[in-house]
């Protein structure tokens, strides 16, 4: 993903977790506020809860691809953060897909 399409600074993982809203799924979490710029960002958290570096970097990994399918289709001006929940780990990508699909349309962005 471009950096300019990447959340990396801990004050815009602050904003979006303070004064973000959040749209929960069995698989994950969405967090997204307005960030007033003409694209979108996106962030991913993952906790050891989850398990593994290995583990936690490889559905950091699927994540950042289904961010990537479904960035050209979203709504533009928005910071969104991902966070994967544990049975995030073992699902097949197309049910990580349309979670997030899930998740984007609940929060009228899709």
């Amino acid at each position: 993903m471009r950096r300019r399409l990447r959340l990396r600074r801990d004050e815009d993982f602050l904003r979006v977790r303070r004064e973000g809203r959040t749209y929960a799924h069995p698989l994950l979490v969405l967090a997204l506020v307005p960030n007033h710029l003409p694209h979108n960002r996106y962030g991913i958290i993952t906790t050891r809860r989850l398990g593994s570096a290995v583990a936690r970097n490889r559905v950091k990994r699927r994540i950042r691809e289904a961010a990537r399918h479904w960035h050209p289709r979203i709504a533009q001006g928005y910071d969104v953060i991902v966070i994967p929940r544990p049975p995030a780990l073992t699902c097949p990508y197309p049910e990580l897909l349309e979670a997030m699909a899930v998740g984007l349309r609940r929060a009228n962005l899709l």
